[in-house]
């Protein structure tokens, strides 16, 4: 297990599901953990149960976020991980159709902005960014757009923000957490192709390790590219140029 001691990351979503999950295992790797989330009473009791600092607000809202940058201060690890599903329907309602871009795509965009100019100062840092599979699988018709839309925008941001601060020690990585057994995802069958819970923590403790580095900017999904096969496979994805959306002709 890396040495965290003395360093802290910051869970947007940290106040159940995957960002709960995340949160604890944060903790129980040696960091100190703040998480966010609109939910005061969700936030603040998980960070009673980990020792860290409850966050309450909107990552939608800038004033929020600029906030928790003031309170917070420095942090080693940013884990952008709140989002919502959006509206059901590919033509939805314009209104709610964009609330899941401000969710999902400007409070991914607010916290890099907030937390990384710290980092590149300080000389590193890491953020992860929680994209989902969505973002590059076909979709099947009827299903919603503004979901989809949005997480590929984020892994996209992910990547141009990654290759811009890589050079000063700044790795942004884009990760699936799979379909993880959340209120978000209620109302999925019981035999769909779940994947444990543990998988996002174990990826994400393994990112903020420092060891995948040279992954930054790359796709990488939790229970497909676990730590050991990332040993592995590492090189051979530099390479080839693996786990990246491409346009191929």
């Amino acid at each position: 297990m890396p040495d965290f001691q003395g360093q802290t990351a910051l869970v947007t979503g940290g106040g159940r599901g995957i960002g709960k999950n995340i949160a604890h295992e944060l903790a129980a790797a040696g960091m100190q953990v703040a998480v966010t989330g609109r939910t005061a009473a969700q936030v603040e009791q998980v960070a009673a149960e980990i020792g860290g600092r409850a966050l309450v607000g909107d990552v939608a809202e800038r004033e929020d976020v600029e906030r928790w940058g003031a309170e917070v201060g420095d942090v080693d690890l940013l884990v952008c991980n709140a989002g919502i599903s959006g509206p059901e329907g590919q033509l939805a309602d314009p209104d709610e159709w964009w609330h899941t871009f401000e969710v999902n795509v400007l409070g991914t965009f607010l916290c890099n902005r907030t937390f990384a100019p710290g980092m590149v100062e300080r000389g590193g840092g890491r953020i992860v960014n929680v994209a989902s599979g969505s973002a590059y699988l076909p979709q099947r018709a009827g299903n919603a757009t503004a979901y989809p839309a949005s997480k590929a925008a984020v892994h996209r941001f992910s990547e141009t923000l990654a290759a811009t601060l890589a050079p000063q020690n700044v790795f942004v990585f884009s990760i699936s957490p799979g379909l993880v057994q959340t209120e978000m995802t209620k109302g999925f069958p019981d035999d769909a192709p779940w994947t444990p819970p543990e998988c996002a923590p174990r990826l994400v403790v393994a990112l903020a390790s420092g060891e995948f580095d040279a992954l930054a900017g790359r796709y990488l999904h939790a229970e497909h590219d676990p730590p050991e096969q990332l040993r592995e496979r590492a090189a051979r994805m530099l390479a080839d140029d693996l786990n990246a959306i491409r346009l191929r002709r």
